[in-house]
């Protein structure tokens, strides 16, 4: 039932929302006839036949290329996405449906978007559609849509490994076992048990209340601020509290987990001051979106030894150049974003993207929830 109250939420916030002076100037369904769909994924290269379940690369293209040439459409498949000369750039003049996932994003900037005559429909293969300017996409009457909920379990179950990670101080000590070290004391003197600690959550969507959960049977002290309070009987079971101040909710955690969507508000949410409001010795969990994060400030405050350790898989631009500081501060353990892409994951995302565009192809509606930007109106969580 509380699945389908924030369904029904978002839709009539979608259906309300502001833009409406905008005017569609692009059909919400496909009109008949073969359609150019471009896919941007990552190469998997060598990995690519290690799993036939590995379809959310480029080698894999979703497991959709047979069906989908099938019904006669033309298909192009590419890791390429930079630049004028970009494989990418080659069919902005023509595609009509982009297909890009959080993981290898295509950023579909204004500029894309106004030379993208026949574009009608950009799909996100997982969760966040940040990489697309969201009010030029309403302004141009573009669909915009993801797999809303195909990786929630991913993300969560990957938040808590990272708190672990942190409060147990377990880097050094693989690190020690790799270079055939052995030194207890320089593990031990920062680990603790995570029971009895605050942790606290900017951002109670769907991975932030599953994370609550999940974090219920380590006895934790639980608090979540965000623009909405989650369900009483989840607030109950969990015994999480709601905090309506952001800034008040800060000094009270020994952890600070972001699952917050990344809009106008919330990019570069944590600055250096914002993170001065934390106690010393914070531990930072971020699989949400690095621009959240001020990219010095988080840097600055590991270096001082403020944040005591910094983990995530999300990074500002993406992919992160090799020179990214976050690659080279102390006490972080970071990836390359990874954590929504399980092969889990892929296969939850790939048949979502199947499913709404065959329903793009019959003209019918995507499930409400699904809908980024819609008929000139943007999601009550990107406004």
């Amino acid at each position: 039932m509380a699945m389908k109250r924030v369904a029904l939420s978002a839709f009539q916030a979608l259906s309300s929302s502001a833009s409406s002076t905008s005017p569609l100037t692009r059909p919400l369904h496909a009109s008949a006839g073969s359609k150019k769909i471009v896919g941007v994924f990552y190469k998997a290269n060598e990995y690519a036949k290690l799993n036939p379940n590995f379809v959310g690369c480029v080698e894999g293209a979703l497991g959709i290329r047979d069906w989908l040439e099938s019904k006669g459409h033309q298909y192009i498949v590419t890791d390429d996405k930079e630049g004028p000369a970009s494989e990418l750039e080659k069919h902005i003049p023509d595609l009509e449906v982009l297909i890009t996932t959080p993981f290898h994003p295509a950023y579909v900037t204004a500029e894309r978007i106004k030379r993208a005559k026949n574009l009608k429909l950009l799909l996100t293969a997982g969760i966040g559609s940040d990489h697309v300017d969201l009010n030029a996409a309403a302004a141009a009457g573009l669909t915009v849509a993801e797999v809303t909920g195909s990786n929630v379990v991913s993300v969560a179950e990957d938040e808590l490994m990272r708190i672990l990670i942190l409060v147990r101080n377990f880097l050094p000590g693989h690190h020690q076992v790799i270079n055939g070290e052995w030194n207890v004391a320089g593990i031990a003197y920062r680990a603790y048990d995570l029971e009895g600690k605050t942790v606290g959550t900017v951002g109670a969507g769907r991975i932030g209340r599953l994370l609550l959960q999940r974090l219920k049977p380590f006895n934790c002290n639980l608090l979540y601020h965000d623009r909405l309070r989650i369900d009483p009987e989840l607030e109950k079971e969990t015994g999480a509290k709601f905090e309506e101040d952001l800034d008040a909710m800060l000094p009270k955690c020994d952890i600070i987990v972001i699952n917050t969507p990344l809009t106008e508000k919330t990019r570069g949410l944590f600055d250096k001051e914002r993170i001065a409001k934390c106690k010393k010795g914070v531990l930072f969990v971020n699989n949400a979106r690095g621009a959240i994060m001020d990219t010095q400030a988080v840097v600055d405050a590991c270096s001082s030894g403020h944040i005591a350790g910094y983990s995530g898989d999300v990074w500002h631009p993406q992919p992160a150049p090799k020179d990214h500081p976050w690659r080279y501060m102390p006490n972080q353990a970071m990836t390359p974003h990874i954590s929504g892409t399980t092969i889990d994951a892929q296969l939850r995302y790939a048949a979502g993207v199947k499913d709404m565009l065959d329903r793009y192809f019959k003209g019918e509606d995507f499930p409400a929830q699904n809908y980024i930007v819609k008929e000139g109106k943007l999601a009550s969580q990107y406004r």
